[in-house]
């Protein structure tokens, strides 16, 4: 098993510096530095909403949209993407087609947001930015999903994976021999205004270290042939890599980092198959996103933002766009809103690299 580097994060964060502490707690004298970085913005906050999951929207027309799903009011809330400013609400609840219920994750890719919804156990694809459903998939293969990563295929066609999190009758994790079903992979293709899916297979290690207890977020990276799955279980706190076949490859980043729950999973993609990973430890009083190195999967980096809390998911910009000339990082804000923070901001306080699309 590869393991990352242990990192020893302070409790307390002071507004404004750099700070390096050591964790008291454990035997070693290893210090980390965590960076304070400060946000551009925050969308409007509405707790009532329950948001999750963040994606970022470059349009052919100069649209520049973060959505968010809310997972309480099933709808996606759309912002102007440059300075947090709310235009849009999206959807409504229900189980037709361009209805959701309990929306957790969204991705986007191309013109096209797709939304994993929890309680009507599917993916559904909608085109932007008419928000019109193309249609749904994985109602009678999916009990609980929740995170989900998308890769092109082709000119039509997509690659979709999917975990999903189903518990015994009382509400529990279930034996590992029962975990072989974690993720889901799917392919799809869009037609003119409808879609074709089929589902591929279900996968899950189920038993040793690349057994998936408690999942939500993963991210495919094929340059690398990789899956990393976020492990939410109590006890692991980590991120489980496997190849995109569906097999364990043993390696597992983060392992004795993460004190709270890993959460969100974003790529920063530079050239040469060269990047970052970036992923957050979700804390209602203490939020640390951390960065590991795209090849090595070595921690390399912790920033906190003191505005930002209790992180589900996060997404990444690469693209320049008003406000953001460098790019933008976007984390949720403790169940109600979206932090907006300079990528710019970020490298600085970490000597990382500024990679555009």
């Amino acid at each position: 098993m590869k393991l990352s580097t242990l990192i020893l994060l302070t409790a307390f964060v002071f507004v404004g510096c750099n700070q390096t502490e050591t964790d008291s707690q454990t035997e070693t004298n290893t210090t980390v530095q965590t960076a304070v970085v400060e946000d551009v913005y925050q969308t409007p906050r509405d707790t009532l909403n329950n948001v999750d999951t963040p994606a970022i929207w470059h349009g052919p027309n100069g649209e520049h949209w973060l959505l968010a799903t809310a997972k309480e009011t099933d709808v996606i809330l759309a912002y102007d993407a440059t300075n947090g400013e709310q235009l849009n609400v999206l959807a409504e609840s229900g189980t037709g087609i361009g209805q959701l219920d309990r929306p957790n994750s969204i991705a986007i890719i191309d013109d096209l947001a797709i939304i994993v919804e929890r309680n009507n156990h599917r993916v559904q694809v909608f085109s932007l930015p008419e928000f019109e459903s193309l249609g749904y998939f994985g109602e009678n293969e999916l009990e609980w999903p929740y995170g989900i990563t998308v890769l092109r295929q082709n000119s039509d066609g997509y690659r979709l994976f999917v975990t999903d999190n189903y518990e015994t009758e009382d509400e529990m994790v279930p034996p590992d021999s029962e975990l072989g079903r974690r993720v889901h992979e799917f392919t799809f293709t869009r037609n003119t205004d409808s879609l074709s899916s089929e589902h591929v297979k279900a996968f899950g290690a189920t038993s040793g270290d690349g057994v998936l207890k408690t999942v939500e977020s993963l991210i495919a990276d094929v340059a690398y042939n990789r899956l990393l799955v976020a492990d939410e279980d109590s006890v692991q706190k980590n991120i489980k890599v496997y190849d995109l076949d569906g097999n364990f490859t043993g390696q597992i980043m983060g392992e004795g980092i993460f004190k709270y729950e890993p959460e969100g999973i974003a790529l920063y993609s530079c050239d040469g198959n060269s990047g970052y990973w970036l992923t957050t430890d979700q804390g209602e009083e203490n939020n640390f996103f951390y960065v590991f190195d795209r090849e090595s999967l070595e921690h390399i980096g912790t920033f906190t933002n003191p505005s930002t809390l209790n992180t589900d998911g996060i997404v990444i910009s690469q693209a320049s766009f008003p406000g953001f000339p460098d790019g933008g990082f976007f984390p949720i804000h403790n169940d109600g809103n979206v932090s907006a923070i300079s990528w710019k901001e970020i490298a600085d306080k970490l000597s990382l690299d500024i990679c555009m699309e």
